[in-house]
């Protein structure tokens, strides 16, 4: 499993730890991912994603996973929640 946000494409950073005597140790910045199950409102289904932290205070923000998805970017989301996205504009078109 990689530690790869599914919503935002947040990935692992790389920078230093520096001491005292400046003295750089290489190490890696990991995403607070979380694994959640978000409420689709126009398709009615549960999705479990796993997601940054920020994200998911994103999601809460813009009014749910519906709309957080409506203003994303396709290339920054995972193949899952790009086929949700999908999903939610096929059925919204029709109403």
């Amino acid at each position: 499993m990689s530690r790869e946000c599914e919503l935002t494409g947040t990935k692992p950073m790389v920078g230093h730890i520096v001491s005292h005597s400046q003295i750089k140790t290489k190490r890696r910045y990991l995403p607070n991912l979380v694994q959640v199950t978000l409420h689709s409102e126009v398709l009615d289904q549960n999705f479990k994603l796993r997601i940054a932290a920020k994200a998911l205070r994103t999601v809460d923000k813009l009014g749910g996973l519906d709309a957080f998805l409506a203003k994303a970017k396709d290339d920054a989301l995972s193949d899952k929640a790009l086929k949700i996205k999908r999903d939610i504009a096929k059925k919204a078109v029709p109403a």
